[in-house]
């Protein structure tokens, strides 16, 4: 009778399936329920399987990128107590040679100068050629430096030395590594505990150089220097991957535009600067600080005609300086940038607080007060602004913008000398201050009334 219907239905009452429903009814198999039992448990088994599988893959993949970013924190701590040493013996290097006051200060500008060229250049190789293979390139470069270094016997070949700068870039090297193996949200974190390996760097490398060239001799610093470059160049070539191309946040590999153009090419450099918000960004980076740079250049002679220091007093508060950056910038910066949105620029207002208090300050002890918020001003923004800057350009150009961020302290150091005297000369001490409190305003206003777009995403 069901066949019948079902055949009526399906005008179709000779079909051979309607003759095979009268005689096997429609009822469920046992063996066919086990069946799809034991299949849909297999699925469920292997979806779990896989799930653990890729769990424990990102899990392995988090701790060998940990792994990474602590090297190359490593590399720049060696790099920069390197730098330190060598910095603490060259006055007295060159004096031996007879450099004089003037000539040294040539040396210095020609040091500034090559590291002001070389930054956004190396930061263009990084991109080209990967970081591992940039990061090398400054440790060797950092070895051949001491290598001349520790074989200057003559004022030509103390000028040669200078020579292996151009490219001797370990902290923006470090810098593009964290930028590469980071989420967006954790960079300014990351980023700011360079800071930590900054502080140690002054604090052994002021100490360490001053201790071996007075009992081993001036060039003892320089041959632990040299070592020093050699070891970060095995951990350079041994711990550093070569990761592929990185991805955007979509998973979609990105049109590299850093590869068009030659790693000279100035025009690819100033390409990064026609992005949103990059220009804008970049230059209160550069003015925000500048005024506090030109102190700190003229830092020596002050300390000795304004305050009145001995050169052992004068490198125990260095020493203080260091120890303050490398508690604000490798414990708290990390920390507050967690909470804090990167639109808040407006923190530069503490700089130009820290501008009044220059002004008016009088004493080393008003200046060891005015130093902590000074260092966190100088640490959080720089942070800040290298953290949005990086995200503001493509993935592929990371290392350029890194390379360009670089520059800033290189230009100081190129200019700072004649503007500081110039200040310092005619204005006295208090001109670095007065001169800090107005950019800062300036710029504090200039950000309220603007409106710079701080992207989080990538740009493409």
């Amino acid at each position: 009778m069901g066949c019948e219907i079902a055949c009526d239905d399906a005008a179709s009452q000779d079909a051979p399936w309607c003759r095979f429903s009268a005689q096997q009814p429609a009822v469920s198999h046992p063996m066919s329920t086990a069946s799809e039992k034991a299949t849909s448990g297999g699925v469920e088994k292997a979806w779990k399987m896989k799930s653990e599988t890729q769990w424990e893959s990102n899990r392995m993949g988090e701790l060998k990128r940990g792994r990474v970013i602590l090297v190359a924190y490593l590399i720049a701590t060696i790099e920069l107590t390197s730098v330190f040493m060598q910095l603490g013996v060259m006055p007295y290097l060159a004096k031996s040679l007879g450099l004089d006051s003037v000539g040294f200060g040539y040396l210095q500008t020609t040091f500034g100068v090559l590291q002001l060229v070389g930054g956004p250049i190396f930061g263009r190789f990084a991109d080209q050629f990967g970081t591992r293979v940039a990061l090398i390139l400054s440790c060797a470069s950092g070895s051949v430096f001491f290598l001349l270094l520790s074989i200057s016997t003559s004022i030509p070949i103390l000028f040669l030395s200078r020579l292996p700068a151009v490219f001797m870039h370990g902290l923006p090297g470090a810098q593009k590594v964290i930028t590469d193996l980071t989420a967006p949200s954790q960079r300014a974190d990351a980023l700011g505990k360079l800071g930590l390996c900054f502080g140690i760097g002054i604090i052994i490398g002021s100490a360490l150089g001053g201790i071996l060239s007075t009992k081993f001799g001036i060039f003892t610093p320089i041959y632990v220097g040299l070592v020093g470059s050699l070891i970060n160049t095995m951990i350079a070539m041994v711990w550093i991957p070569s990761p592929a191309k990185s991805k955007s946040e979509h998973g979609e590999v990105e049109h590299s535009t850093s590869q068009s153009g030659s790693v000279f090419s100035i025009r690819e450099i100033l390409r990064l600067m026609k992005f949103p918000g990059v220009m804008e960004i970049f230059l209160v980076k550069v003015l925000s600080g500048f005024p506090i740079g030109l102190f700190l250049i003229m830092f020596s002679i002050i300390s000795m005609d304004f305050f009145g220091l001995e050169a052992v007093e004068s490198g125990y508060l260095m020493s203080y300086f260091g120890v303050l950056q490398m508690v604000v910038q490798g414990l708290m910066v990390g920390k507050l940038s967690k909470h804090c949105t990167e639109r808040t620029l407006q923190g530069i207002l503490v700089f130009a607080g820290v501008g009044l208090g220059m002004a008016l300050m009088r004493t080393v002890w008003h200046y060891c007060i005015i130093a902590l918020p000074l260092v966190f001003a100088f640490s959080m923004l720089g942070t800040i602004t290298d953290s949005i800057l990086t995200k503001a350009v493509p993935s592929s150009d990371t290392g350029t913008m890194l390379g360009i961020c670089a520059s800033v302290q290189p230009l100081t150091r190129t200019v700072g000398p004649t503007i500081g005297g110039v200040l310092y000369k005619r204005f006295g001490v208090h001109s670095f201050g007065y001169l800090q409190l107005i950019v800062n305003i300036g710029l504090f206003v200039y950000l309220l009334k603007s409106k710079i777009p701080l992207r989080e995403q990538k740009a493409h």
